[in-house]
This record gives structure tokens, sequence and C-alpha cells, in this order.
């Protein structure tokens, strides 16, 4: 599986929830996708950034946890 980390540059939080993925062994399973470069990214997430997207369109919300990553990347 591979999940999505809406993030944006100078988002401390976003380097946070990076850091947690390196923790859980998942950061080589995800994508940073900054949200300046979509439109529609930008609407949806900018004021809730950082923000973990399962591909079923899943997603959670900061803040979180390592142990709250591995439970959801678990559920599906």
């Amino acid at each position: 599986m591979s999940l999505t980390l809406f993030s944006t540059d100078g988002c401390h939080l976003c380097e946070q929830a990076w850091a947690l993925l390196a923790q859980t062994g998942l950061q080589s399973q995800t994508q940073i996708s900054d949200i300046i470069d979509n439109e529609q990214w930008l609407a949806a997430y900018s004021v809730r950034i950082p923000v973990l997207r399962r591909p079923d369109g899943a997603e959670l919300d900061w803040p979180f946890s390592a142990a709250d990553i591995l439970e959801f990347n678990r559920v599906i």
C-alpha cells in the first residue's frame, strides 16, 4: 500500500509527520504531495496539513502519533 502525505515547504508539523513515518518504517511507501501544486489540494488542506491519505481515500488528520499511523495503515 502507498500512502500520501499532504504537505508544503516550511511546514514544521509536516516535518514532524515525515519523521513519524520514518519511525514506523513507512516513509519509503509514502509520497509527499505539496498542496501548493494543486488548487484543489490547497483549498482542501491549507489549514489541515499534514494529512495522511490511504489509497482508499481515508484520511488521517494531524495530530497523529506513530501508533496512529500504524493503525491507519493496517485498516483497510
